[in-house]
């Protein structure tokens, strides 16, 4: 029996049907979210195993609040929080998780979510298990956010949160520095999920609060990944202390997952260190590249991430197969992750400026 056949077929028609697929490694990748390069630097990962190598055990066992908490997590999360100024830190198996056990466990009853639309799948699922108790505002529109908190009367019984990301995944757009001003003006705690702008924007390439300048209050919490710019895989949320603690307590996600591993985490503290060292020679990189896509496309980039809108799912099929033959990938992003189909071009930093020429003038042309 074919339980899901009609639905698969439909999805095929439409040309909106994903499998799994392992690429040629030789390709030039323009598709991943490693976005420094540092996955492939196998010096890191040799340093990351020592480490572990010297750890009585190789997997974290349980939950962190059971005994797979090791001092490896506690080294790493020290770190984060130093850098960022943030009281207190926790690491998660990844940033879904971390969304779902955010949003799940803060909004308690009277509270009220207010959510950027264009927020991460994992965020807008855990809308689903408060419900009624969750508000939508327009993409980065801080003034519609606005709007929305005063026309929903908050008492001082409510708390309000409100979730945004700091660089979008699919857009490459850094979410405006207001929202903080209106979450400070409403007593709100803000949410910033910098999985795509940790590593990548910034004075210190440390993200969103950093690119802004914002000084870090009791009412920031900053969710981010391991598996992009910092090369590796999980999450951490950084928080006040009484916000960690709560979320020890409450966070299902975190409560009733094994703690993610000491290699990953190991591997992440690492590469974090890499990240610190070289910021300098990484940001020159990084701007050297938005000066590239200005001028070949005349597109101004703010993030790694560039998005061109093709608006057909056959089309963006066929442009990243051509692409492929040339020996470059790159993502064909499709319905229901965006509204119109895009070319998702990741300008990642071990990629040299001369291929990268290469590609943003096929692009053009």
């Amino acid at each position: 029996m074919y339980f899901y056949q009609k639905e698969l077929d439909a999805l095929k028609k439409a040309d909106r049907l994903r499998t799994r697929k392992i690429f040629n490694k030789n390709l030039i990748d323009l598709a991943s979210n490693d976005y420094l390069g540092l996955s492939s630097k196998k010096k890191l990962l040799k340093k990351a195993y020592k480490i572990v190598k010297k750890d009585k055990f190789n997997s974290s066992k349980a939950s962190p609040l059971v005994n797979g908490y090791s001092n490896i997590h506690k080294k790493f999360e020290k770190l984060l929080c130093k850098i960022n100024n943030f009281e207190n830190g926790i690491c998660l198996g990844s940033g879904f998780l971390a969304n779902i056990g955010l949003i799940e466990s803060l909004i308690r009853k009277k509270d009220i979510l207010f959510i950027d639309q264009e927020y991460h799948a994992s965020g807008i699922l855990a809308t689903n298990l408060i419900q009624d108790k969750v508000i939508f505002f327009e993409h980065n529109d801080y003034k519609d956010l606005e709007t929305k908190i005063k026309e929903n009367q908050i008492n001082n019984t409510q708390r309000v949160v409100i979730a945004i990301e700091g660089v979008y995944s699919m857009s490459g757009d850094i979410a405006p520095k207001q929202f903080n001003t209106i979450a400070l003006k409403y007593n709100a705690i803000l949410i910033v999920d910098e999985a795509h702008s940790s590593g990548v924007i910034g004075k210190n390439l440390l993200g969103w609060f950093d690119y802004h300048n914002i000084k870090i209050k009791p009412n920031h919490i900053k969710m981010g990944t391991l598996g992009k710019a910092y090369g590796s895989y999980g999450a951490y949320i950084l928080a006040s202390n009484h916000i960690v603690s709560y979320l020890e307590n409450r966070a299902k996600a975190l409560i009733y997952s094994t703690a993610i591993s000491t290699f990953d985490i190991a591997l992440a503290y690492i590469n974090l260190q890499y990240i610190i060292k070289h910021k300098k020679k990484l940001k020159t990189k990084i701007y050297k590249f938005h000066n590239l896509v200005y001028k070949k496309l005349s597109i101004k980039t703010v993030s790694l991430i560039l998005p061109i809108i093709i608006d057909d799912n056959k089309k963006v099929l066929q442009i990243q197969s051509n692409l492929l033959q040339k020996g470059y990938l790159i993502g064909a992003i499709r319905q229901p992750t965006v509204k119109k189909a895009i070319l998702r071009v990741i300008l990642k930093l071990d990629i040299s400026k001369k291929k990268l020429k290469k590609i943003l003038n096929y692009l053009k042309n």
